[in-house]
C-alpha cells in the first residue's frame, strides 16, 4: 500500500505516485523529483512533465537510492524532496532591505552542494543582518531538511530566493545599484575593500569555487590570506570571515 510518510520517515519526503501527485496539486513546495533511472511509463511520465513545468529539479537514480531516501516506504519509483520553507523571489529582498532603511546585503551562493554549508550561510546571514541569500535552482542544494537543521532556524527568518540564471541576476543586481564581490584566490585582501554601500556577496562551490563567467561579472574578486599549506577554507567559514566585515563597515564600528 502506497504511503506517504511511515515511522521513521522525514516530513519532507513524499513517497509514491498519489501522494506526488497531490504534493504539487496543492502547490507545496517540492525542492527536487527523484524518479527510478530509466524508461519512465504510465503516471510517471505526467508527474515529470508536471514537475518540469513547475521549474522542478529531476533526479534520476537507482532504486536503492529512493529506498533510501523514504526509509523503504512503497515508492513506485518517486520521490520528492519538499522544501522546509516557501522560497522568497529577489524582490522580497530587496523589499526587506528598503524596510529595514537599509542598503542591501545579498549573499549569493554559486552552485554550493553541501547542505551544511548552505544552512551555516544561512545562519550567518541571519546573524550578520544580510536581507537575503540567492541560490541557483540547478546543480545546487536547495532548502532541504539538513539545510534547515543546520542553519539553526535561521531558514524562518532569512529570505531565499532560487533564480534559473545567476549570472543574469548578477546583472539584474547591479543595474540597481549593487556592488558584485567574488570570493576567490588572487583578490584583493578581504579587509581593504569598502563594502558600505549596496553589498552582493559571492560564495563559490565547495569543490571548484565561483565560476568563471560569474567572476567576470564580479566587480571585486576579495581573497582571504592562507598561511598554512592548504590553499583554501570551507565555503561557510570563508562566507563568515567576510560577512562579518561586511557587517563591522556596515555598523561604522572602528578597526584599531
Amino acid at each position: 500500500m502506497e504511503q506517504q510518510q511511515k515511522q521513521g520517515q522525514r516530513s519532507d519526503v513524499i513517497a509514491g505516485r498519489n501522494a506526488v501527485q497531490e504534493a504539487l496539486r496543492s502547490g507545496r513546495t517540492i525542492d527536487s523529483l527523484y524518479v527510478t533511472r530509466g524508461t519512465h511509463t504510465g503516471s510517471l511520465v505526467s508527474l515529470i512533465a508536471q514537475a518540469k513545468k513547475k521549474g522542478i529539479a529531476i533526479k534520476e537514480a537507482d532504486s536503492r537510492k529512493l529506498d533510501f531516501l523514504c526509509g523503504n516506504a512503497n515508492h513506485q519509483g518517486v520521490v520528492a524532496i519538499a522544501a522546509v520553507k516557501e522560497y522568497a523571489t529577489v524582490e522580497d529582498i530587496f523589499a526587506l532591505a528598503e524596510q529595514r532603511g537599509e542598503a542591501p546585503f545579498i549573499l549569493l551562493a554559486d552552485e554550493l552542494e553541501d547542505p551544511h554549508n548552505l544552512g551555516a550561510i544561512l545562519r550567518t546571514a541571519e546573524c550578520t543582518g544580510a536581507h537575503g541569500v540567492i541560490i541557483p535552482r540547478r546543480r545546487a542544494v536547495g532548502l532541504t531538511y539538513a539545510v534547515g537543521k543546520a542553519s539553526a532556524g535561521a531558514v524562518e527568518y532569512v529570505p531565499v530566493a532560487r533564480v534559473t540564471n545567476m549570472a543574469k541576476t548578477i546583472e539584474e543586481l547591479k543595474a540597481r545599484g549593487v556592488w558584485i564581490y567574488a570570493a576567490d584566490m588572487d583578490g584583493q585582501n578581504w579587509c581593504t575593500v569598502d563594502y558600505s554601500g549596496p553589498v552582493g556577496l559571492v560564495i563559490g562551490n565547495e569543490g571548484s569555487g565561483v565560476s568563471r563567467l560569474i567572476k567576470e561579472k564580479a566587480d571585486f574578486i576579495v581573497s582571504l590570506p592562507m598561511a598554512g599549506h592548504i590553499n583554501s577554507l570551507n565555503a561557510s567559514v570563508a562566507c563568515g570571515v567576510l560577512c562579518y566585515e561586511i557587517a563591522r563597515q556596515r555598523q561604522q564600528i572602528p578597526s584599531r
